[in-house]
């Protein structure tokens, strides 16, 4: 097979790739750019992974090409038009349920825990005053986790990973997941009742019809004191007008999130990114599943699938 690689990986990860077929290399390509190189139709599989590709695999790049696989190194799949690809006999390769790998991955869910304490403890921003020239702890103050109750959206892998951490710390666990009854932790049952009920929260899902855009204004109004909201899932789960108007409003204490509501689009012009300055959010690029063990596992697995 010839495999179009679009995504930044190791030699390690190379020589597995080799093994499968002949590998044409090309991590830092736009969508314009990878259109070009299909139009000569020699390629039938792409390897890719959302962290590093800021455009769809859709109907305008692979339609008339000889694409039939999509092979990509990742748990969420919006980055690809599935349901083109289900329509034109497109395979797509993922470790979206390949759990035995998965369950050795925990690099998202540490990275949504360093987000939360970077929030609650306001580490962003007093470093950015000491690299300013002040040494003033008072505006800085923080809040301790063993005194907090921190809410669970979704409590799949991650979000049990996430909930061992915040128990580890003290904190008072509370979970909301209408798909999953699990008698170790306190279930309520409405993201209402989440929210009206904890000091933070940190979401956990899969993005689809039901959770796009699922934090929202009705939900942020119930908040009865300033909370903080951590995102590692995708963008597009929170409506993020809503999240600024609640930062704006003190509904929200703070927001940290890994990803944005169009990282296969406008990015530049996104909101959260354009108002960082002025309000308490933190934003890193995608991130949470790049370490150097999780990315040797998540390639290297996907690769095999091949």
């Amino acid at each position: 097979m010839n495999i179009l690689c679009i995504t930044p990986i190791t030699d390690s990860m190379m020589t597995n790739l080799l093994s499968k077929g002949k590998v044409y290399y090309y991590p830092n390509l736009e969508k314009q750019q990878i259109k070009s190189l299909l139009r000569s139709r020699k390629y039938n599989v792409i390897f890719t992974n959302p962290n590093k590709q800021n455009f769809m695999l859709d109907e305008e790049l692979l339609s008339g090409y000889n694409i039939s696989i999509i092979c990509t190194a990742s748990t969420g799949l919006n980055h690809i038009d599935m349901d083109y690809c289900e329509e034109n006999d497109i395979k797509t390769l993922s470790i979206t349920k390949d759990y035995v790998i998965l369950n050795k991955i925990t690099s998202t869910a540490e990275h949504s825990f360093g987000l939360m304490m970077s929030l609650i403890r306001n580490i962003p921003s007093a470093f950015d005053s000491v690299k300013a020239g002040d040494w003033d702890w008072e505006r800085f103050l923080g809040r301790q986790i063993n005194h907090l109750t921190i809410g669970i959206v979704g409590l799949g892998r991650l979000g049990k990973m996430m909930a061992r951490y915040c128990e580890a710390f003290g904190a008072k666990v509370l979970i909301y997941d209408p798909y999953v009854t699990e008698s170790r932790y306190q279930h309520v049952s409405s993201l209402t009742d989440l929210f009206t009920s904890s000091d933070a929260i940190s979401l956990h899902v899969h993005v689809s019809d039901e959770t796009k855009h699922f934090i929202n204004r009705a939900v942020l109004e119930n908040v009865l004191k300033p909370l903080y909201l951590i995102n590692t899932s995708r963008g597009e789960i929170v409506n993020e007008k809503d999240i600024i108007e609640a930062l704006e409003l003190g509904k929200l204490a703070g927001y940290a999130t890994d990803v944005v509501e169009d990282e296969f689009g406008d990015l530049p012009n996104s909101q959260i990114i354009k108002r960082c300055e002025g309000l308490n959010i933190i934003v890193t690029p995608h991130i949470g599943g790049m370490c150097r063990e999780a990315r040797e596992i998540a390639y290297n697995a996907v690769i095999e699938k091949l």
